[in-house]
């Protein structure tokens, strides 16, 4: 019975993890499902708690770090940028004005709804500028005066 028991506290926390998506329940699921293990096999519910906190400890210790790694940006981790993150910090030319309300660029033969990243400024058909973040579908711009020490806005720092 209570194998039972621990299976279905391993099922509750492998369904709250779907909506948590933090992967931290789950290392806790596998420890209940371990503690299962144990208790059909006859442990006695001290044996089957002890099995589920180390199993859980050794899920965080272990797997955790390595999934976090996983999850970093490609730029974070020193690795090849690809799909938005390689766009930001490309450079783009202007199609239509480029504003705080509406613009297009073409960013390697591709066109991107754009906005000015700060509000003071605005861009013309025909200048360059510099991608600096991509939110959803649009492309947030910046002048492409980048000094050489390679300065861009605070949000890229």
């Amino acid at each position: 019975m209570d194998a039972v028991w621990w299976i279905v506290l391993g099922a509750v926390l492998a369904i709250a993890e779907l909506f948590t998506t933090t992967l931290f329940l789950i290392m806790f699921a596998v420890g209940a499902f371990a503690a299962a293990g144990a208790a059909a096999l006859g442990a006695p519910v001290e044996v089957q708690a002890i099995v589920f906190a180390i199993v859980s400890v050794l899920t965080v210790l272990g797997v955790r770090p390595t999934l976090r790694r996983h999850r970093r940006s490609a730029v974070e981790s020193g690795e090849q940028p690809f799909g938005v993150e390689a766009i930001e910090g490309s450079t783009a030319l202007v199609l239509e004005s480029v504003g705080t309300d509406q613009g297009m660029v073409k960013i390697d033969g591709e066109l991107w709804q754009a906005r000015a990243y700060d509000a003071t400024q605005s861009f013309a058909p025909g200048e360059r500028v510099q991608v600096v973040q991509v939110r959803g579908a649009t492309a947030l711009v910046w002048r492409d005066d980048i000094s050489p020490s390679g300065d861009l806005p605070e949000a890229k720092r």
